[in-house]
Parts: structure tokens; sequence; C-alpha cells
């Protein structure tokens, strides 16, 4: 619980703390309990469904557990109420009327003349960086709910807010790796403890609602929904979802738990439970919300399967259990523009997660890489080289001497052409896209091409 900040002739701190998961919540939660965050006055906990229909959608204070992790904050509010009738994912104030809108969302809240703290996830896209827009003077810290904080920051940040970002927690999924979000402002990593996170996790899991779960341990599949991401089409997820299935029983499951995404069409699962009767497999389908972590506390299972989510690295990392992938190749091919968000995160569950059909990598528990800070700060770099110039070298280095036959599926041969990176063209050719003449030349010839083509 939070309390009153010593010294009376100071004006007392609130913190307002940004969640739109209950994932995010709980990593909030970790890190209170971990003293990551100094004492204030009160604590806000400021809730955004960010749902395509959040009318229809429960908001993360009705899900269940959320009740456990409410007693560490002095309120709950709601960002979807405070802007209503606007969607939280599309709007963000204009510039002219921020003055107006911290105005009223002092008065909504009673904040009065407080100081503010903030603390939120995602910071490069709405609705956490209207919030952050809209307390000018607020010092920053963002919080990293998932395998995105390894790679870069996907827009060039306004540096009236960058600069007041002061830390990026961040659980450590992936020992060893240093994330790159927000390393352009100076930005330090701070670890959550992951023993105090599963601790929160296991709150959770008592308090959860009652599963039906079949005995002993078995395989756990994990549903994504990327084809609401446009990555591939529903009938591709299907298949995905099918693939995961027959993978598993291949390996000796014949007892298999499906957790689609809360948001995903049911039918996935009718076909999915028509696939297991063929099969002959014993298929559950959760219709419950739950956290995979929960999962893990409850059931234990002996394989946990998925394409990228960062539930597989909680599970190998935070939980101990085997974990397999499935389809990472197809959406490093998929993944447009190579800018795409979610390509670190592919990146680093396909180079580190064994694949569900190499039966020994899977048992094994094992899955070769090389230098895996020189591949995600050279992906990181091909995606935002003006953001990070400082990496070209650690590019350049990596590419030399790293790019094989199976290194290549983590980049496009146009994108290294286009920044001039080795492997883009024959060695004793590369000095001609160093040459900003005949860079501006052949862009000039492109769109001759392209116009005659029209």
């Amino acid at each position: 619980m939070a309390t009153t900040r010593a010294g009376s002739g100071k004006r007392r701190t609130t913190q307002i703390f940004f969640a739109s998961t209950l994932y995010g919540a709980a990593t909030l939660a970790a890190a209170l309990d971990a003293d990551r965050f100094p004492p204030a006055a009160r604590r806000l906990l400021l809730i955004s469904n960010n749902a395509a229909n959040p009318e229809t959608t429960p908001a993360l204070d009705a899900m269940p557990g959320f009740e456990q992790l409410r007693g560490r904050f002095d309120g709950v509010i709601s960002w979807n109420e405070a802007i209503s009738p606007f969607h939280p994912g599309g709007w963000a104030p204009r510039a002219d009327d921020i003055p107006l809108w911290e105005r009223y969302l002092r008065m909504l809240w009673d904040l009065g003349d407080d100081d503010v703290h903030l603390a939120v996830e995602s910071i490069q896209v709405n609705p956490a960086l209207a919030v952050t827009q809209i307390f000018t003077g607020a010092p920053v810290d963002v919080y990293a709910d998932g395998l995105m904080s390894y790679g870069p920051t996907r827009n060039k940040l306004d540096p009236l807010v960058g600069t007041r970002i002061d830390r990026l927690l961040h659980l450590d999924l992936v020992p060893g790796l240093k994330p790159l979000l927000l390393t352009e402002f100076g930005v330090e990593p701070e670890i959550v403890p992951g023993d105090i996170f599963t601790k929160v996790l296991a709150e959770l899991a008592d308090a959860g609602p009652d599963l039906e779960l079949p005995s002993g341990q078995p395989a756990l599949l994990l549903g994504q929904y990327l084809s609401a991401l446009d990555i591939l089409t529903a009938e591709e997820e299907e298949q995905l979802h099918v693939r995961m299935l027959k993978g598993a029983l291949e390996l000796g499951h014949e007892r298999v738990v499906f957790k689609p995404h809360p948001t995903a069409p049911a039918r996935w699962s009718r076909l999915l439970e028509q696939e297991a009767e063929k099969l002959g497999a014993e298929l559950t389908v959760l219709d419950e919300p739950v956290l995979a972590e929960v999962l893990y506390q409850r059931m234990r299972p002996a394989l946990v399967v998925g394409c990228f989510s960062t539930a597989l690295l909680t599970a190998s990392a935070l939980y101990d259990l085997p974990v397999a992938r499935v389809g990472t190749d197809v959406l490093l091919e998929r993944l447009a523009p190579y800018q795409n968000s979610n390509r670190v995160p592919v990146t680093i569950v396909d180079a580190t997660v064994p694949e569900l059909t190499d039966r020994a990598a899977v048992t094994a528990q094992h899955q070769e890489t090389a230098d895996l800070d020189g591949l995600v700060k050279t992906v990181g770099f091909a995606m935002q080289p003006q953001i990070y110039p400082e990496l070209r070298a650690a590019a350049e280095t990596y590419l030399s001497r790293r790019l094989t036959a199976h290194t290549w599926r983590y980049f496009k041969r146009r994108r290294l052409t286009a920044l001039a990176l080795p492997g883009a063209i024959p060695s004793q050719l590369d000095f001609i896209p160093r040459n900003a003449t005949v860079r501006r030349v052949a862009r000039r010839a492109r769109a001759v091409k392209r116009a005659a083509l029209g």
C-alpha cells in the first residue's frame, strides 16, 4: 500500500500506473513488491481496454484474478471512461488541447496540484503515448510486458517525451540479452525479479476460476490470433493450430490443452476439436480468459507449444518448462514492412526455442544460437537505422561473420541493399550502395520503371 510522502513543505506525489493487460498489471504489482518504486502519497492504476470493441470485451478489472492485484493501489481509474466516446488506440490530444486535457484529468481523478509520476507500457503508441503527452512535466518509467523490449523503439519519439523517461523495467525473459528499447535516450534497463513475479502470478492462480483440466501433465498449445494482425489468413492460422496438435501427438502427448486467444473466433476451436477426434487425442479447450502462467502453475504442462508468444519464454525462463515453436519461419518471411515491431520477438523465439518437429532439440531443450546479442542488434539496426545509427558497425561485423544459410531467414536482401550492409550484393561490388550518387540514380531508374509499368 502507498505511504504518505515525508516532508510537509513538499507537494504530494501521485504515481499513476498504466496497464491494458492482466500480464502488465501483474508486472507492475511485482515491481511494487520488489520496491522498484519510491513511496508516494497515492498510487492509482489507470486501466485501458484496447480491444476493437471495448463494449463487448471484459475490462482488465473484471478479469479473473484482478482482485488479487487491486490492493496494491489506492484506486482504479478508467482511461476509456475518461476519453469516451473515443477509442484508446486511435485517439491522441491535439497539441493545443493538451493543457485543457491535463486540467480535466486532474479534476476528474482528484489530482489537484500533485506531482505526477507515470509508469506506462508501449510508450511509442497510444494510449500510453497520449497519457504521457498530457502530463507534460511528469517523469516517466516504462515497463515491458513482453519480448518487444528487446527490439528497437518502433517510432521516433518526440524528445519532449523520450528525455523524460528514467528507466525501462522488464522481466529477464532472455538471460544475458539487454533490451534495445529506448537506448537512444540513454534509458537503462532494470530487471523485475522473476521470483517475485511468479509469486504474484501464484496469487492469480489461487484466486482464479475453476478449470476443467485433464489429469497428469498434458501439452499446452497457445493461440495468438495472428490473422487479426494481417500476418496470416484465418485459414492459415487454423492450420497452424492443427500443426501444433499433430506435433504434440507425434512427440507422444496424448492429452492436450488448447488456450485460444481471448478474442479469436470460436470456430477455430471447433476445427481443432474435429482434428483431435480424428487423431484420437484427448483435447481440452479453455473458455476462461486466464493467463498462460496461471496454467503453468496449475497443471505444470509437459510441453508448451506456440508460435512467438511471450508466454513461451516465461515458461522456459521463469517456470523451467519445456517449450517448442511452430510457424516462425513463415512469419519471418511474411512480416512487412521489415520494420514490423513483431520482428524481434519472432526472431528471438525462432533463435532460442526448438522447432516442434525437431524431436532431439525438443527433448534436449537446446537450440544452437551463435551470438544472439549480435543478431538482435543487427535486426534492430536494419529495422530502425535512423534511430540507432551507432549500431551500424555491430551490424556490419555480424553480417560479415554470421550470415549463413540459416541466419538469412532473419534478413531481407532488399533491406540489406538499401542500407549498404554486407550480404546485399557480391563483395567486389559493395562499393556501389555506399555511393550516394549511384543510389540516387538507382532510385530514379526504379521510379521511371514503375511509371512505365503503370
